[in-house]
């Protein structure tokens, strides 16, 4: 296969749509509203202020979100959060934030947390390989945390929550990065979302924050002013120069989810037809392709399985990589296979790649 036309299911950063790329690339050229390339644009133009405006009211669209939250487009990726929630968050306190260690990325941010206040992991997976989640009878909240933090999904080990956690009474932060926009979230639940963009929603360079307007009340004055959210609240996300071109794009993502894909919940059936589509031919297959997730927490946004061996794994991912499949090798914290079905992944890339799998299976037994 002409790799130009190689299909992506790598982890990150994730496909765009194809109506997106070519509006990107028409807009790298000259945007025609300016007669710039979108390269070159100032931060501080008028044309970025709109760009800004529409972006935030779009995403409130997408999720429903009150007036009562600041939508903030941000830099650093989710590591920057790690560090920018606890910071704001536990200042002070004397209780513990709980953390859920469900998954390699949720668990980076447990060391970032404990630089700055008391922490107690009141779950980790680690026992089980992180190949489960927790029920709600293994999780007990206290009502005195000052907060909450979990993982939606794990990318690395395919695993999902398909169900709030915790309590109302107590600030929910999430990492939303690698499920965002992909699926209805009851987004006034939590307090505190942050998504990288380079899943679902764009390049890297741009990171999503939904901060409740009442958890910045009690923030410690003493922030550096890039690491305080109200410093770019007041700034409208252009405290310092911003990544324009990311946002942007971005941007283009919503406006395809609102007009071309009707929303995030027709979103959401959209990408459980795809998940479905590859569990099943995992479950069917006798064992030659094995599913790493417990069946109740797959991830509908990564399939993670293994072969009966690293070698054949390794023939697998050397054939799909020939015949255009890029980015299906497992991350290195775990190995094996990994097909990420972003939201841009279509459901006849995924069908290709299930002819594939069914077509290997039958050429290797």
């Amino acid at each position: 296969m002409n790799p130009r036309n190689s299909l992506n299911f790598s982890g990150g950063p994730g496909a765009l749509p194809e109506s997106v790329l070519q509006q990107v690339q028409e807009a790298i050229m000259e945007l025609p509203e300016i007669g710039l390339s979108v390269l070159g644009i100032s931060h501080r133009s008028d044309w970025f202020a709109a760009v800004i405006a529409e972006l935030e009211t779009n995403i409130r669209t997408l999720l429903g979100l009150s007036t009562d939250y600041h939508v903030l487009l941000l830099q650093g990726g989710a590591t920057q959060q790690f560090s920018m929630a606890p910071m704001t968050l536990l200042h002070g306190k004397t209780h513990a934030a709980e953390y859920l260690r469900t998954g390699y990325w949720s668990g980076k941010a447990i060391p970032e947390a404990k630089r700055e206040g008391p922490i107690q992991v009141i779950w980790d997976g680690e026992s089980s390989g992180f190949t489960r989640l927790p029920g709600d009878d293994e999780l007990l909240f206290s009502p005195d945390a000052p907060f909450i933090h979990y993982s939606s999904n794990e990318t690395v080990e395919g695993l999902q929550f398909h169900r709030v956690l915790g309590r109302d009474d107590v600030p929910r932060v999430c990492d939303m990065s690698s499920d965002f926009l992909s699926t209805p979230c009851e987004a006034e639940r939590f307090s505190l979302i942050y998504a990288h963009a380079q899943k679902n929603i764009g390049p890297a360079g741009v990171t999503v924050v939904l901060i409740r307007d009442e958890l910045l009340k009690d923030a410690p004055d003493n922030l550096p002013g890039f690491l305080d959210y109200r410093s770019h609240v007041k700034a409208h996300s252009n405290f310092n120069t911003p990544p324009v071109f990311a946002i942007y794009v971005v941007l283009l993502v919503t406006r395809w989810l609102l007009n071309d894909i009707g929303g995030v919940a027709n979103m959401h059936q959209i990408n459980r037809s795809k998940a479905e589509l590859l569990y099943r031919l995992l479950d069917q297959s006798n064992g030659f392709y094995r599913g790493r997730a417990a069946v109740p927490d797959r991830s509908t946004m990564n399939v993670t399985f293994n072969l009966a061996s690293p070698e054949m794994e390794k023939r697998f991912l050397a054939e799909a990589a020939a015949a255009g499949f890029s980015g299906l090798g497992g991350h290195r914290a775990v190995g094996g296979i990994r097909a990420s079905i972003y939201n841009a992944v279509t459901l006849q890339a995924v069908e290709r790649l299930a002819g594939f799998m069914d077509d290997f299976q039958r050429r290797a037994v």
